[in-house]
Formats: structure tokens, C-alpha cells, sequence
């Protein structure tokens, strides 16, 4: 029987195109929300530096004032940059790092519990943070984003994925 003749294919290929269609919108609000709440996380920080420079200097973290000063400024920088989906993939690497840091130098044993105790792991605050930077680094801003709107501005011709990307440019 042909695709055309056959209502569960025909209703099988209008699901995949309905859901073809979420990645952007689904990658939009994970951005401008989880963008919002890092640069939240950011400002808390930037506001009250001598606590979080104590917090730091209490893990052993070398110069924990200008550390916390660092990470504090980043934060709230990336949040935003996440939120407008600009520099998106390079500051979703920061806040990989940032927050592999963090479970590293503050939940190491939530960190090392990742196989043994997952939800000892998931359970940790970096790990939501940490998330949604491999989600952005591994997928992009979406359509629905700054980058997007520039390289198409730029010249560089219709949105493509990371993947169509590099395949053509080989």
C-alpha cells in the first residue's frame, strides 16, 4: 500500500513534520528561561561578593576575590548572551566549564556519584546549569535566535544545523 493511500502513514508522516517543527521553539524558551535564571544566578553573586569570595576562599580556591568577582561577571554576561541567543555555543562552553567547576570544587561527591548514585548527581544545583550548556553547545540557539538572525544578515545564506555546517564545508 503507498504512503498516500495509507491513513497511519499519512498520520505517521504528519507527526514527524509536526514534530520536525518544535526544535527551535523548544530551544527558544530553554534559552530565555534557563538565560534568565543564570544571569539571576550572576547578579545574586556580583551583589554579594564578599560572601561568595568567603564561600570560595572556604574551598581552598586560589585569589577567591577575583575568582568570585570572575565567575560572578560571567555568569550574569552568559545568562544574557544565552536569553538573546548571541555567541550562544561559546557561552554555553564557558557555563559547561563554569559549572563542571563548581560540582568539581564545591560537590565533588555528587560529581564522582554521576554511575553510582545518579540521583545524587542530578540532584546537585550545577547540574540544571550544567545541562542546558551541553543542550545549547550540542544543538545551537535555534532559529529563533541573535546568531541566527546575523549569520543571515552576514550573507551566510539560510539557517542550517551544526551538522549541515561542517559536512559543508568539507
Amino acid at each position: 500500500m503507498s504512503a498516500p493511500a495509507n491513513p497511519i502513514l499519512r498520520l505517521y508522516n504528519g507527526f514527524l513534520r509536526a514534530v520536525s517543527s518544535l526544535p527551535s521553539p523548544f530551544l527558544l524558551v530553554v534559552r530565555v528561561y534557563w538565560g534568565w535564571q543564570i544571569s539571576q544566578n550572576g547578579w545574586g553573586k556580583l551583589h554579594n561578593l564578599l560572601h561568595v569570595t568567603q564561600f570560595f576562599a572556604s574551598l581552598g580556591l586560589p585569589a577567591p576575590g577575583i575568582t568570585a568577582a570572575f565567575v560572578a561577571s560571567f555568569e550574569f554576561t552568559a545568562g544574557i548572551l544565552l536569553a538573546l541567543g548571541l555567541l550562544s555555543r561559546i557561552a554555553a562552553l564557558g557555563l559547561v566549564i563554569d559549572m563542571t567547576m563548581a560540582y568539581l570544587t564545591a560537590d565533588r561527591a555528587s560529581f564522582f556519584a554521576f554511575f553510582s548514585n545518579p540521583g545524587k548527581f542530578y540532584g546537585a544545583d550545577p547540574f540544571i546549569f550544567l545541562f542546558v550548556g551541553l543542550l545549547i553547545l550540542i544543538f545551537g540557539p535555534g532559529k529563533l535566535s541573535l546568531d541566527t538572525l546575523l549569520k543571515r544578515r552576514m550573507g551566510k545564506g539560510k539557517y542550517s544545523d551544526s551538522a549541515e555546517t561542517s559536512s559543508s564545508a568539507a
